[in-house]
């Protein structure tokens, strides 16, 4: 399943155990160090363990959830596992066509977009000193956050923008 690296996995992770799988989720490399981050913030996202195959395991991931990055996906390592059924959780599988570029099986449309009153609310109600952007038109809330005498940033992810491919 594919799921962007901050917030986006650890909620799939979240969602899939309040439905009831208690079994070890396996992770990409690139989602565990932020998973750990989480779960030593008191988050509980249960049993993960890393999505490495050593010669001859490759069968021990068939039927098992594994998470990874969206550029895994296109990534020869989501190529080493046996008959995978291809996921991706994004508000972007709402659109039929990026469902079909990204030869996506089984599109979970999970968004967490949310509107602008909601957001500057939220910025108010935990009191953020600093507020790091990284998601839509930066500037417009980096300088929101400027006239409210908050520090604001852009932060540009590495390989975020493989959401618009």
């Amino acid at each position: 399943m594919g799921a962007y690296a901050l917030g986006k996995a650890q909620r799939v992770i979240s969602l899939i155990r309040q439905a009831g799988y208690d079994k070890t989720i396996y992770l990409h490399g690139a989602l565990e160090r932020l998973s750990a981050y989480y779960q030593s913030q008191g988050i509980d996202l249960g049993p993960l363990a890393p999505a490495t195959i050593d010669k001859g395991s490759k069968e021990k991931f068939a039927g098992e959830i594994i998470l990874c990055t969206p550029s895994a996906f296109s990534d020869r390592w989501a190529r080493r596992f046996a008959d995978p059924v291809t996921c991706f959780a994004s508000g972007w599988m709402r659109i039929r066509q990026r469902v079909k570029q990204r030869g996506v099986e089984l599109p979970l449309i999970l968004s967490d977009h949310s509107d602008w009153d909601e957001l500057t609310q939220t910025i108010r109600d935990t009191g953020a000193r600093e507020v790091w952007v990284t998601h839509g038109r930066e500037e417009a809330l980096v300088r929101w956050c400027e006239l409210h005498q908050i520090a604001a940033r852009p932060l540009h992810l590495v390989g975020y923008e493989d959401e618009n491919d």
